[in-house]
C-alpha cells in the first residue's frame, strides 16, 4: 500500500436504517479490547488485520472477512508494517435474525461460529454494499447487504449457544456490571464495589473477566463509548456527552472513542447527522 497515511469513514445510510458502515486504512491503529452491539462483517481488501478473539489472535488478509457476534470482546491492529485496509458492515441483530428466519435453516439466535472466513465473493458483496450507498442507491445496497448476510450465515453461521444458568460468581458479576451501568461518570474504586457486593476485590475481578471477558475497569471504558454514540447519535455536543459519560474532557472521550471505534466523535457525529438529514427523502438514484 502506497504511502502511510491513515484515514477512515465511519456512517449510517437512510436506505439501511440501525446498520453502521465504514471504510478504513489504518497502519499504526489499535483497537483495545472493545465490544459492539451491532455483528461485525470487515472484508480485508489489503494488509493483514489481526484481532485477539475467544482467547486467540485471528488473521484476516485480502478475501477474508472478520466475523464477531454482538457483545464479544475483541482487539484489532494490523500484523505488519503496511497496516490494512478493510470495509465493515455492522448489521443489528434483529436484522440478521430477520435474515436468518427467511434464508437459512439456524433454529435458535443466528451468529458467526468462527471469526475468520476466507470467501473473495462474501469480500466483493460488502465492498459493494458500501459503494451503493455512496452511490445513494437504497434498492441495491439492502438487495446486497441481505445477500451477503445470507452467503455467511449459510458458510460460517449457526446458533448461537443459550446462555449457562448463572453461577454465584456470575451473578456477583452481574451485579457489578449495574452497579458500574448506573454510574459510568462516577465509578467506585475495585475494593469499594466488592465490599458492596460482600466479596473481595481479587474473587470480583476473576467472575468479571469470566462472566464478560473482560476487568471491570475495561468494561466501564468500554461502556463509557457505547453510551457515547448514543448520545452523539441524538446530536448532543461531543463536550457534554464526555461529561455524561465520566470522561474528564472531551480529549479523553475522543482518545478512547477513536481507539474503540476508529474515528474521533466528532467524524462519528457528523456521519449521522447526514442521515438525519437525508431521512426525510427516498434516496434511490445514483449522485453520479
Amino acid at each position: 500500500m502506497a504511502g502511510q497515511e491513515e484515514r477512515a469513514r465511519h456512517w449510517q445510510y437512510a436506505g439501511l436504517p440501525g446498520v453502521d458502515l465504514l471504510r478504513a486504512r489504518y497502519v499504526r491503529k489499535t483497537f483495545r479490547q472493545h465490544t459492539h452491539e451491532n455483528f461485525v462483517i470487515a472484508a480485508v481488501s489489503e494488509g493483514v488485520e489481526v484481532f485477539h478473539h475467544s482467547g486467540a489472535d485471528r488473521y484476516a488478509g485480502p478475501g477474508a472477512l472478520a466475523l464477531v457476534n454482538p457483545d464479544t470482546p475483541h482487539t484489532g491492529r494490523a500484523e505488519g508494517p503496511e497496516g490494512w485496509r478493510y470495509g465493515a458492515l455492522y448489521p443489528g441483530p434483529a436484522l440478521v435474525a430477520e435474515i436468518a428466519a427467511e434464508t437459512t435453516g439456524i433454529r435458535g439466535a443466528p451468529g458467526f461460529t468462527v471469526p475468520v472466513v476466507d470467501d473473495p465473493v462474501a469480500a466483493r458483496l460488502v465492498h459493494r454494499v458500501l459503494r451503493a450507498t455512496e452511490e445513494g442507491n437504497a434498492l441495491a445496497a439492502d438487495t446486497l447487504l441481505r445477500a451477503t448476510v445470507t452467503r455467511l450465515l449459510r458458510r460460517a453461521g449457526g446458533a448461537l449457544p443459550a446462555r449457562p444458568v448463572r453461577s454465584a460468581g456470575a451473578r456477583t458479576a452481574a451485579r457489578a456490571r449495574a452497579v458500574l451501568e448506573e454510574g459510568l461518570d462516577r465509578p467506585p474504586s475495585l475494593e469499594r464495589l466488592a465490599a458492596a457486593l460482600d466479596t473481595s476485590p481479587f474473587s470480583l475481578l476473576r467472575a468479571f473477566r469470566d462472566t464478560y471477558g473482560m476487568p471491570p475497569h475495561t468494561w466501564l471504558t468500554d461502556a463509557r463509548v457505547r453510551r457515547a454514540r448514543h448520545l452523539l447519535d441524538a446530536g448532543t455536543p461531543p463536550a457534554e456527552v464526555a461529561l455524561a459519560v465520566g470522561f474528564v474532557d472531551q480529549s479523553h472521550l475522543s482518545r478512547h472513542f477513536a481507539r474503540i471505534v476508529g474515528v474521533p466523535p466528532g467524524a462519528y457525529q457528523r456521519g449521522r447527522k447526514n442521515v438525519q438529514e437525508a431521512s426525510g427523502a427516498l434516496v434511490v438514484l445514483s449522485r453520479a
